[in-house]
């Protein structure tokens, strides 16, 4: 029996020790660490790494839920996984034990809130784009794409794959140009 530590932050800027030396502390052998979001499960190597190693009577252990997981479905399928493979799941912050019936209670609870979190910062945050892009102060993205030159090289003769290539754009993009889109 193993307990496995899984450390996440979602920004390249921010840092792991904390989480790290707790899961230590609290007994982890190992601790897989990753700097990725947590709204997806996709392109996280490290959980998937630690997914595929954990036997039956390991355990995974996190300082929070909410590292693990921002989504109640993607928590709900990790942890549908982790019991396919007799593995618990437990948090050194929160009183998460799944090999309880009231820490596989709490644990929906929490992930229930730490997806309502995820959606209000981007009720937020849009609020704030709306704001800004009503007072004329957010304009958005500057475009990547000269339209005038891919018209141009067009009326020249240069087909889509040739305009992308020389202006290093894709060529849906020209065809978008070029459609009037």
């Amino acid at each position: 029996m193993t307990i496995y530590g899984y450390a996440r932050v979602s920004t390249n800027e921010q840092d792991l020790t904390i989480q790290r030396e707790a899961l230590l502390k609290a007994g982890c052998e190992l601790v897989r660490e990753e700097k990725r979001s947590g709204t997806t499960v996709e392109g996280r190597e490290e959980l998937d790494t630690l997914m595929a190693f954990m036997r039956a009577g390991d355990t995974l252990m996190v300082t929070r839920i909410d590292r693990l997981a921002r989504s109640i479905g993607d928590l709900q399928d990790i942890v549908r996984k982790l019991k396919a493979k007799g593995v618990a799941l437990k948090a050194t912050e929160q009183p998460i034990d799944t090999t309880s019936a009231a820490g596989k209670a709490f644990l929906d609870m929490l992930g229930v809130f730490a997806e309502f979190e995820t959606n209000l910062r981007k009720e937020r945050q849009m609020e704030g784009i709306a704001k800004a892009k009503a007072a004329g102060v957010y304009t958005g993205r500057k475009p990547s794409i000269d339209v005038a030159q891919v018209r141009a090289m067009h009326r020249q003769g240069h087909g889509a794959t040739a305009i992308a290539k020389t202006l290093g754009i894709g060529r849906a993009s020209v065809y978008r140009v070029l459609e009037g889109r």
